[in-house]
Order: C-alpha cells, then sequence, then structure tokens
C-alpha cells in the first residue's frame, strides 16, 4: 500500500482548486507531514498539532476514505 502522502500528491494541482487540492498542495510544501505513514492516528495526531493549513479536520477524513477506497 502507498503511504497517505504519495496517494494524496495525485491531487496536487495548481489549478480547479477544491478542497482536497488544498490540502494535498499545503502538505507538499509541509516538510514535517509524515510522508512514510499509512497510519490514520499518526497522521491525524501531526495534522492536528500542524495542520494550520486545514481549516476543518473533515478534509482529511474525506481524503483518507478515498485513500483507504482506492489504495486499500
Amino acid at each position: 500500500m502507498k503511504s497517505f502522502y504519495h496517494f494524496l500528491m495525485k491531487y496536487r494541482q495548481a489549478k480547479n482548486i477544491d478542497d482536497i487540492t488544498a490540502f494535498a498542495n499545503n502538505a507538499y510544501e509541509d516538510h514535517g507531514f509524515p510522508k512514510q505513514s499509512s497510519s490514520y492516528h499518526e497522521i491525524s495526531s501531526y495534522l492536528e498539532m500542524n495542520g494550520n493549513y486545514l481549516d476543518n479536520m473533515s478534509v482529511f477524513d474525506q481524503a483518507w476514505d478515498l485513500y483507504i477506497h482506492m489504495e486499500g
């Protein structure tokens, strides 16, 4: 299974920015993001403490659901 970060990077783009694309763009710029992790709890804990670029954790939950359905 790919890491969540690797999965999320396919949503990066400069145009047509929705919430998940904005999350992907910001995660790319976040050098502390747990790039090798596939753990929901590790990533959500990190984002709760460091993800000031997320207006709402529900965006992470939406992206995680896509990750589980496409990668799992």
